[in-house]
């Protein structure tokens, strides 16, 4: 079984760095939700398709290295006596402000981490960043948490200092990290002003990946993260192939569920929640087809073990999918064998390790049917979201890699669907949308 694929379009399914323009009625209200737009880091730059690739290959990497650090802790019989760590960076910025009166910064959206935080004066460490440092001193809304506090117990590893105050540390899987003191600050998207919201007052933040932005706001799944203190079980977000002229969007609250006219086209899985990675997303994947052939993968494969390891976890902050390496083998030896193209070593030009030659002259080709099969829910992907190809360069690429621990369902193959996270009724949704029409 095949699927039509055009590659006179030069298809540039990745979706890189993004900024946040929040559009937001001047009062929040939980029932009536807000829209967020997304807008590609590459906007108006004239790359090709596979220089877009590679430089979000090249963050999805260092995040996937993250990712494998963290599953070895979890699983790691000592974990206990280190330091926890967090997904850290992402694919998307969100403009937003913060303080009494406001100060505009920008912030990594990380959908794999909880805690929502940003540089601070007096800064003992900090990287270079576009706007001015937070100073709390010259905001009348700035307070500290105490150590009594439950937001402070949240925190993977905090302590006392000698004025009750709650002090942190949270870092990223490798060098990264940020030290600081937990606040409350009123936290401003666009017209909309939020009280009372804790944050982490970073003064010592140290290591890669932090300077897209001036902190991070986690959009994980524990107390701390930005859905949990605004107290919304739910929200979406449906991301577009990169294109110049159009925008993704994030939605929450009841602006996040789909349109129940749609309603029989929803593909509806559990969310899986381990008590080791509180922070993630995990799916329920029982296995992958490649046209119409059920692989011989076992679902043992993406199961998350007790020990914290393994599974997988659906991230808009990862390009590409990744999974582990015996059932990446079988999918890549699977497509070579049905795809009618001349297979090509292109992974010096690309990054991916699977690649075809286009025929010279060909705006249509044929490549087999994906689907990944989540229980309940068996998401039939369009060519678009698998396959990366230009015509200038004639190549068609795979766009999956293997991982030798988690497994990643990556933004790429998530485009054109309105993806809606439930964590009232722990459910995760797809529903094929035209995201640019939103």
């Amino acid at each position: 079984m095949a699927s039509a694929f055009s590659s006179s379009s030069a298809i540039t399914s990745l979706l890189a760095l993004a900024t946040l323009a929040l559009c937001v009625s001047p009062a929040f209200s939980a029932s009536a939700g807000f829209k967020v737009k997304l807008k590609s880091v590459d906007f108006g730059k004239n790359l090709s398709t596979f220089e877009r690739v590679l430089h979000g290959m090249k963050r999805g990497q260092h995040r996937l290295q993250r990712f494998n650090a963290m599953s070895l802790a979890a699983s790691d019989t000592a974990s206990d006596l280190k330091s926890p760590v967090h997904a850290g960076t992402g694919e998307y910025l969100m403009d937003l402000s913060i303080g009494s009166p406001a100060v505009s910064f920008s912030a990594i959206l990380d959908t794999g981490s909880d805690l929502i935080w940003t540089q601070c004066k007096p800064c003992q460490v900090c990287f270079d960043q576009a706007t001015p440092i937070f100073d709390p001193k010259e905001s009348s809304s700035y307070s500290k948490i105490p150590c009594s506090s439950a937001l402070c117990k949240a925190l993977p590893q905090q302590e006392c200092n000698a004025n009750n105050a709650c002090e942190y540390i949270y870092s990223y899987g490798d060098t990264s990290s940020s030290q600081g003191v937990l606040a409350t600050e009123t936290l401003t998207f666009g017209d909309v002003s939020v009280p009372n919201i804790g944050f982490g007052c970073g003064s010592d933040n140290e290591g890669d990946g932090f300077s897209q932005g001036a902190g991070l706001v986690g959009l994980g799944r524990g107390p701390l993260s930005l859905v949990s203190q605004l107290k919304e079980p739910k929200f979406s977000y449906c991301l577009t192939s990169i294109d110049a002229a159009k925008t993704s969007t994030l939605l929450m609250g009841s602006l996040a569920s789909a349109n129940s006219s749609s309603s029989d086209q929803i593909l509806t899985t559990p969310l899986i929640k381990s008590p080791l990675q509180a922070s993630f997303y995990y799916l329920p994947l029982e296995g992958i087809s490649v046209g119409g052939t059920r692989l011989p993968i076992d679902a043992s494969n993406f199961a998350l073990q007790e020990d914290g390891s393994g599974g997988l976890i659906i991230d808009s902050g990862t390009t590409l999918t990744y999974l582990i390496d015996s059932a990446f083998d079988l999918v890549k030896k699977e497509f070579i064998s049905q795809t009618k193209l001349s297979v090509t070593d292109a992974a010096d030009q690309t990054g991916l390790d699977v690649c075809f030659k286009l025929p010279s002259g060909s705006t249509d080709v044929e490549v087999p049917k994906l689907v990944f099969h989540f229980k309940g829910a068996d998401v039939d992907l369009p060519p678009e979201n698998y396959m990366i190809a230009d015509s200038s360069m004639g190549l068609a690429c795979l766009a999956m890699g293997s991982s030798s621990g988690m497994s990643i369902f990556g933004n790429v193959q998530q485009q054109n669907m309105l993806v809606l996270y439930d964590l009232a009724k722990e459910t995760l949704s797809f529903l094929p949308t035209q995201c640019d029409k939103l």
